[in-house]
């Protein structure tokens, strides 16, 4: 332990954090379909299960689920199902065409915030890689018997990089707005995060 060792932890932090996955396809998704305010809730959902999971490696909570077989199980094909479901959105949004502004407010299936929170949320707690980092990565800078709030300071800062470089992303795509709010753009951006989606759960589905 030290800053050392944190200093060390947050390096690695911050290259998986930019090491695309289904949480930069959701952010993506959830940008190009209802603008900056719903792709910075989607972040902010991510984050928010990156918390509650974070804070279940530290209290122990995590290893239960990772050891109980059909419980991760479970975990893992409802985020299959999940990412597969967010594709088929993402696909159907290419076919139909149809686009509102990016800043529009009004989505079809509610406010935005809720519905970025939700699906982010969702696509990062479904995946129990996110526990299996914290617990594989974790003991390597820890020793046994590590107190729970420097645990937590080590969970904690892994989702603070998250957070801070997914709204980098939502501003990025939105300074880019005029060239994404082209509906030929739209449509590509949208077969490519719906390939990438069914990509990623694929690779989950896979994974042993």
């Amino acid at each position: 332990m030290g800053w050392t060792g944190y200093g060390t932890f947050v390096a690695l932090a911050v290259v998986l954090v930019l090491v695309p996955g289904p949480d930069f396809a959701v952010v993506v998704r959830n940008t190009l379909a209802g603008g900056r305010g719903r792709g910075a809730w989607s972040a902010v959902g991510i984050t928010a299960s990156n918390v509650v999971q974070g804070t279940a490696a530290a209290t122990g909570l995590a290893a239960v689920v990772v050891r109980v077989e059909p419980l991760f199980q479970a975990v893992r094909w409802l985020g299959v199902a999940y990412l597969a479901h967010l594709a088929v959105q993402a696909f159907a949004s290419a076919v139909r065409g149809r686009y509102t502004a990016l800043d529009d407010g009004a989505t079809a299936s509610g406010s935005p915030a809720l519905t970025g929170l939700r699906q982010g949320f969702l696509s990062n707690v479904t995946n129990p890689k996110v526990l299996a980092f914290y617990l594989a990565v974790l003991p390597q800078f820890l020793g046994p018997g590590t107190a729970v709030p420097v645990l937590l300071a080590y969970a904690l800062a892994h989702a603070a990089i998250g957070l801070g470089y997914l709204l980098l992303l939502v501003a990025v795509l939105h300074r880019a707005r005029r060239l994404l709010a082209r509906r030929p753009v739209r449509r590509a951006l949208d077969a490519f995060t719906g390939c990438a989606l069914l990509a990623f759960g694929a690779r989950l589905a896979a994974d042993r």
